[in-house]
């Protein structure tokens, strides 16, 4: 993780690699499918404004787990990108 900010705000990053030919050799990061486990690791404790972008797929199965996980739904931002629908 890193992170930056001034005062009272803070920006903090995650990354997953989704495959071992994504990873440099030197990866210390997560390498596994993000779901409930993953978020209730890595989520703020604070249940700060979230990001979550990607296929729609995946930016709802994220956000429904971070609502799961006691985040308020109006606090999860989300971009889908790529084909949509079922």
């Amino acid at each position: 993780m890193s992170s930056s900010g001034t005062g009272n705000e803070e920006t903090a990053w995650r990354s997953c690699s989704r495959s071992r030919a994504d990873r440099p050799p030197d990866w210390t990061g997560y390498s596994r499918r993000v779901d409930r486990g993953l978020l209730s690791e890595v989520a703020p404790a604070d249940l700060a404004l979230t990001f979550v972008c990607g296929p729609t797929p995946f930016v709802e199965a994220v956000a429904e787990a971070l609502v799961a996980l006691g985040h308020e739904p109006s606090r999860i931002k989300t971009e889908r990108f790529g084909p949509t629908g079922g």
